[in-house]
């Protein structure tokens, strides 16, 4: 891993910009201590530098934790494929005409969540090695990536996913492997997600601790005091 830039913010915050290998990420650590890890993905190949994220994460930071997240393959300025660039054409036509979407979707975000996670787990073995971070790790964000990490990486400890009703079939199917400690954020009014698969997605996970919030609005309206009630539910099982 390799620090590329630092800044010390207002609040005594570290934030860093890396790179290991290809891949390009950010950490924010809070203090000279050691700090438990939570990792922050974006949705389907947003930006690491997405306003909502980063807010997110220096929200975390105020709670004490080092928070991480990165552009995996396929996400953020990373290259994209000719076919990546030509589903996200016709998934976005798709949505707009009011056509079926599943198709589609499959063929777009099974392979970035496949192309993901190998990034996501190299950052993670590096990370845990700095002496400002200690286990465990938490995770937060994109509901298909993170059923995957929970399923394949016993480091993660503990989750919060942003509801999806469009989850692969893969994903669906491993929902019954979560067993962590789960928290599932739904938006009621979620105009790309459908309702009852984001509810009967909450059902198949098998964690005996799961706990579901739902709140009226679309998509980018998750209130605010989500964020603070994330990281009292992180506060119970990262500490």
């Amino acid at each position: 891993m390799h620090f590329t830039s630092e800044r010390r913010l207002d609040d005594g915050v570290l934030e860093r910009e890396f790179t290991l290998g290809e891949i390009p990420g950010t950490l924010w650590t809070p203090g000279s201590e050691p700090a438990p890890l939570i990792l922050m993905a974006h949705n389907n190949g947003l930006p690491k530098a997405a306003s909502r994220l980063v807010a997110r994460a220096r929200r975390s930071t105020a709670y004490g934790y080092a928070v991480a997240t990165i552009d995996a393959a396929g996400c953020g300025d990373r290259p994209r494929s000719a076919a990546d660039e030509q589903a996200r054409a016709d998934l976005s036509r798709a949505f707009q005409s009011g056509d079926p979407v599943d198709d589609i979707f499959e063929s777009f975000i099974g392979p970035l969540v496949d192309n993901a996670v190998p990034d996501w787990q190299a950052t993670l073995d590096v990370l845990l090695s700095l002496p400002e971070i200690k286990g465990p790790v938490g995770y937060s964000g994109w509901a298909a990536l993170g059923i995957r990490l929970a399923v394949v990486d016993p480091r993660i400890a503990a989750a919060g996913f942003f509801a999806g009703g469009f989850v692969p079939r893969a994903q669906r199917e491993e929902a019954r492997q979560v067993t962590i400690p789960l928290l599932f954020l739904l938006q009621w009014d979620d105009e790309g997600n459908p309702r009852q698969r984001a509810l009967d997605l909450f059902d198949a996970f098998g964690s005996r601790e799961k706990t579901l919030h739902a709140n009226m609005g679309g998509h980018v309206g998750t209130p605010w005091f989500e964020v603070e009630d994330g990281n009292r539910f992180y506060d119970r099982h990262l500490k």
